[in-house]
């Protein structure tokens, strides 16, 4: 079975091509038919009315911005060939006049509004969100802390001292449903303490490390747990910052939790049957996560036989 989860499906032609000329890109911001998507805090233009969707305006607005604003992040072109582009206005103190600019939008959650809007808008989210973010927090060159520059519609910045070029960073993460038989394991973290809130394991890969040894890994630093077999099930984009979250099924061969206090507030078993109780958010004391994230695709596979393992 093939996932195209929440935060992916983007539909853009990234452009690589035109990315390298500078001069294409500049002028391609005050086209005509060029949209530009505005975030305030990392919050996107979403509108509700007529339709939910993400709320592209026009360049005009560009001229009135400070300079902190970092100038606007080439994303793509969409089937017709129109530059789209998303800028950070976080240096904007009210953003409702450009609000205004679009039809009944406003300023709101990436989160929320990637439930509500078209599945490849929220993919089209994902890319834009990671990326300003990245620009906000790695202004400077890691090399020599010069101020660097923005290049190739947002894909690079250039140390205008040294010269060092930087790139956009995607977090790997893996994301496992630990099973054995017909019992699944999942957990709390301490973010999570006293909650009714369980999910599957995840952690950050490794350098130098397999995704089946990260998850075995994990699986072990989190529950204590020995993982034989690991299965493949799908990715998915996370841009919170920006990751991407490599989901697994895992299975383990030993059954005895011991769960790391320093990361984990509650390891537990589930029966199957359990499991599909908290999918229909009837086990009394637990709370899954919803669809909008991988980790409930990985669990109602397992729970439902259609997982392929």
């Amino acid at each position: 079975m093939s996932y195209t989860h929440i935060f992916a499906g983007n539909p853009f032609d990234r452009g690589d091509a035109e990315r390298r000329d500078e001069e294409l890109l500049k002028k391609m911001i005050r086209q005509e038919n060029t949209r530009i998507l505005p975030f305030h805090r990392l919050k996107p233009l979403v509108q509700r009315n007529p339709d939910a969707e993400l709320a592209w305006i026009g360049h005009e607005f560009l001229d009135g911005l400070p300079e902190e604003a970092g100038g606007p992040k080439f994303l793509g072109f969409d089937e017709d060939r129109s530059p789209h582009f998303a800028v950070d206005i976080s240096a904007v103190e009210d953003p409702s006049g450009i609000a205004a600019l679009a039809t009944e939008a406003e300023f709101e959650d990436g989160r929320a509004a990637a439930t509500y809007i078209p599945q490849e808008q929220s993919g089209v989210l994902a890319q834009a969100r990671s990326n300003l973010n990245w620009h906000a927090q790695h202004r400077f060159c890691s090399s020599c802390g010069t101020e660097s520059q923005s290049f190739r519609g947002g894909l690079m910045r250039q140390c205008p001292k040294c010269k060092s070029q930087h790139f956009p960073r995607t977090d790997p993460v893996a994301i496992m449903l630990v099973y054995k038989g017909d019992r699944c394991v999942m957990g709390q973290t301490l973010a999570r303490q006293n909650s009714t809130f369980y999910s599957c394991l995840a952690g950050f890969m490794d350098q130098g490390e397999a995704i089946e040894e990260g998850v075995r890994r994990e699986v072990m630093e989190e529950a204590g747990l020995k993982v034989g077999k690991v299965t493949y099930h799908s990715s998915q984009p996370w841009p919170f910052p920006a990751s991407l979250m490599i989901g697994c099924h895992a299975e383990a061969i030993s059954e005895e939790i011991v769960a790391d206090p320093g990361e984990m507030s509650d390891v537990r078993w589930f029966t199957r049957d359990e499991v599909k109780l908290a999918l229909e958010d009837k086990l009394e004391g637990v709370n899954i996560p919803g669809p909008i994230a991988i980790a409930h695709h990985l669990i109602k596979s397992w729970a439902y036989g259609t997982a392929g393992i």
